[in-house]
């Protein structure tokens, strides 16, 4: 077992470590298949060997390229570390600074199998979302992790540890970029050419911004999303006795089930993988299991008759699922589910992201290898299948909404009925969550504000949770509106169901949605907490992308902008730039995220509270920065509820000057000045 000493010492070349492979027991990514050349074979293994000296190279060049023939891939599986990866607390870190330590304890969190998706291939989550591109990265990483001082920042391209550069003590100590490609070459294609040749990589969002904290953040994402999605489609507060259907249980899409019951309704969840199902029932995610249509309906029958809360996992395809129950409405005429979505990794469709109801698992992922044109047809016809299913139910109380995943366009771009008359090019006959739900959320500053307690220790957690809950319960009593309220009474509740429900998966982290004024209060009252030792070590702040202002994504968390700007990135770019020179500890920009490589830019922060003045000034200034840019940029695009947020805001930050957009006030006037 190595040490975290020698995780941090560099390569281990003399002796190499022995060559073990592919581990059994645990999940792998599915076999890429990149389609390259022989020139461009070569140019993989080349890039590869780069970082090896030339005495060892003849022994890994065999090794390498069998690697990539098997799984499109070189992830180097003889340098995986055989240390127990899991964020170690803070101080067991061989470190120069505390925000390396911080970072190396965030990056082993990412790739802890208890967390991660495939945690050989350094994948975290979504399919295909990277820690690093192959595990040379992640020894070099931590070893610069290891020498940095305040006066250096690590450079990261797309996973590659570029170096150490002189720097400042108040600029980042790590700056992350992940596949910034040129937009004209920003295809799927291309996408599976270049990190095959490893010069650039899918971060999607937490995953290669080393952020990520487990299925949690969307549990509560989930929560708050079925929450307003009762209030808004069926108008009621208690989901006692109506039915969610879903699908995915493997990565983010394991806090389905969760959710479905701190919420108290039925959730039935679709998996195709025995292993991802089995994992969320065994960490007590999933109260039920079953691979039998019949037994599921009957269940879903009882509970919804006795208004039970239930969290069933359905072991097959979920368009089985939808098909099942249009059968059940036509032939006995009743509607067996409300609220329906779905969680697949649509994004990645064609390479592990969706599987077609036509084939079993296995079967699947074999033609996926052996033949990518006749498995891509096969997910098109299954995803033309579930629409028409969804369709069917949709003509009766039933309310399906796209989760962002890519879902919509991707059955679009497959045929399926999915049009919405007279739309712009955003809009489908479904709403995405964000145009429906979360939108508005958004336009009042809250979203899914993080942390993490680099202690380890869950009475830390427990003390950030009482110190979070009384800063939100002392802003109900100063007073705010309705809307604000409501957003942090759903905060206060999600903040004590948490720790009943033992969320917690890997690292010692929390989330909650906030505003801009709840999170510079919540850093403050942390970093108060560590000066006087009620809190024993440095607390990580942090954010899903999925944000106010992290991300430009027209088809998720930009979709209800419709002044035009929906496609542009500008507000994503400035978010990471702006961060940097507030006072973030690290900050990534990144292609992809969420909705799949080439349809969206996002940016992320770390920042580490460590009990200083100097920390708490850094929250106050890049915090808000976080969050108006985000907003100013919704009232910009004419969204009413972000106009009166930045315009509170002005009032309260004196150093905060905005123009305001002025309204059309006559649509005639349009009309006519653009008559012929």
């Amino acid at each position: 077992m190595s040490s975290l000493q020698a995780l941090c010492s560099g390569l281990p070349l003399r002796p190499l470590p022995e060559n073990r492979g592919r581990w059994a027991g645990v999940p792998h990514a599915p076999v890429r298949t990149p389609g390259l050349s022989p020139a461009e074979e070569r140019l993989a293994l080349r890039n590869a060997l780069r970082y090896f000296p030339p005495d060892v190279q003849e022994l890994l060049a065999p090794e390498f390229a069998q690697e990539l023939r098997l799984y499109g891939h070189i992830y180097m599986y003889r340098f995986c570390p055989d240390i127990k990866m899991r964020a170690y607390p803070i101080e067991q870190y061989p470190c120069q600074t505390t925000a390396a330590a911080a970072i190396m304890h965030m990056i082993m969190n990412n790739l802890d199998p208890a967390v991660a998706q495939f945690p050989q291939e350094l994948v975290t989550y979504g399919g295909n979302g990277q820690v690093f591109s192959n595990w040379a990265q992640f020894w070099l990483t931590m070893s610069y992790l290891s020498q940095m001082t305040e006066e250096q920042t690590l450079v990261m391209y797309s996973g590659h540890p570029l170096g150490l550069f002189p720097s400042s003590p108040g600029a980042p100590r790590l700056v992350i970029t992940n596949g910034m490609v040129i937009p004209n070459y920003s295809s799927r294609a291309e996408y599976e050419k270049l990190f095959a040749m490893g010069v650039t990589m899918y971060g999607q969002m937490t995953a290669g911004s080393y952020c990520y904290i487990g299925p949690q953040g969307i549990v509560h994402g989930t929560v708050l999303t079925v929450l307003n999605a009762g209030r808004r489609y069926l108008g009621v507060e208690d989901l006692a006795g109506k039915v969610f259907v879903t699908s995915g249980l493997g990565g983010m899409s394991g806090a389905q089930a969760k959710a479905a019951v701190i919420v108290g309704c039925i959730g039935v969840i679709a998996e195709v993988d025995r292993a991802a199902l089995m994992k969320r029932h065994q960490q007590g995610w999933l109260m039920e299991v079953t691979d039998s249509l019949d037994h599921c309906i009957d269940r879903l029958r009882e509970a919804r008759k006795r208004k039970e809360v239930l969290s069933l996992g359905y072991h097959g395809n979920v368009v089985a699922l939808w098909e099942r129950l249009v059968h059940e409405l036509d032939t006995t005429g009743e509607l067996l589910v409300d609220l329906g979505s779905d969680q697949t990794s649509c994004h990645n469709p064609f390479n592990g992201g969706y599987y077609p109801v036509q084939l079993g698992f296995a079967e699947a992922q074999s033609l996926m290898a052996s033949d990518p044109a006749a498995f891509r047809s096969l997910v098109q016809e299954s995803l033309r299948r579930q629409v028409s299913a969804i369709n069917r139910l949709a003509r009766e109380n039933f309310f399906f909404w796209d989760y962002g995943n890519a879902f919509l366009l991707e059955a679009q771009r497959a045929g399926a009925d999915v049009e919405k008359k007279g739309a712009n090019k955003t809009e489908f006959r479904y709403p995405s969550y964000v145009q429906h739900i979360m939108g508005d959320i958004f336009s009042q500053g809250f979203g899914p504000f993080r942390w993490i307690c680099t202690s380890g220790d869950p009475q830390d957690l427990a003390v950030t949770d009482q110190l979070a809950t009384s800063v939100l319960e002392e802003a109900i009593a100063d007073g705010v509106n309705p809307a604000v309220r409501l957003q942090y009474v759903d905060n206060i509740r999600w903040i004590r169901e948490a720790a009943r429900h033992r969320l917690v998966v890997g690292s010692q982290a929390r989330i909650l949605y906030s505003d801009q004024k709840g999170r510079v209060a919540i850093a403050v009252a942390f970093n108060q907490a560590i000066a006087c030792g009620k809190i024993k070590a440095p607390v990580v702040l942090s954010r899903d992308h999925h944000d106010v202002s992290g991300t430009d994504s027209p088809f998720r968390e930009t979709s209800n902008i419709y002044d035009g700007s929906a496609f542009c990135a500008d507000m994503a770019v400035q978010n990471f730039v702006g961060d940097a020179f507030r006072g973030a500890t690290w900050v990534a920009l990144h292609n992809g995220g969420g909705v799949g490589w080439g349809e969206v830019i996002n940016g992320g922060f770390g920042l580490v509270l460590d009990g200083t003045q100097e920390a708490e000034q850094k929250a106050k200034m890049m915090l808000n920065w976080d969050v108006s840019n985000g907003v100013a940029r919704r009232c910009w695009a004419g969204n009413p509820t972000a106009y009166e947020i930045i315009c509170q805001t002005m009032r309260d930050h004196k150093g905060l000057v905005v123009t305001l957009p002025q309204k059309v006030a006559d649509e005639r006037m349009l009309q006519q000045a653009l008559r012929p």
